[in-house]
């Protein structure tokens, strides 16, 4: 199992196998041809109402501790259990999957795509 993460313009390695694409919001300017990435899953990605709190536009922006705690209650919904079960089904099969977020997103360590990573390598697949 390798589990990758990066942002969707970093270079293509071809180590990254399944390169997929977990933001909410479809990268402004890119056309279908000069996509990076295999799939889209924005259900994967926090929801718009938690990114305007996060970068402030409905008021002081909310701090990393309420927004990984918000992001993880986002990710108990059905569609998002479902996708995520599916990616962990995919890991424990062999599969190599890259997890690839927003070009502004600078800081792994304050990314949602490191959350997931978090949540899938945490528990085991379930059927």
């Amino acid at each position: 199992m390798a589990l990758r993460t990066k942002r969707w313009n970093d270079p293509a390695d071809p180590a990254d196998g399944f390169r997929l694409l977990v933001c909410r919001l479809r990268p402004r300017g890119v056309s279908k041809a000069d996509e990076a990435w295999d799939d889209w899953w924005p259900d994967l990605g926090p929801s718009r109402g938690l990114l305007d709190d996060f970068h402030g536009k409905r008021g002081a922006p909310i701090g990393w501790s309420e927004y990984r705690r918000r992001f993880l209650d986002e990710m108990g919904g059905p569609t998002q259990l479902w996708r995520l079960r599916d990616l962990a089904r995919r890991l424990a099969g062999g599969q190599t999957i890259t997890l690839l977020c927003s070009s502004a997103c600078t800081d792994p360590n304050r990314c949602h795509r490191t959350l997931l990573a978090e949540l899938l390598t945490s528990a085991p697949p379930s059927k």
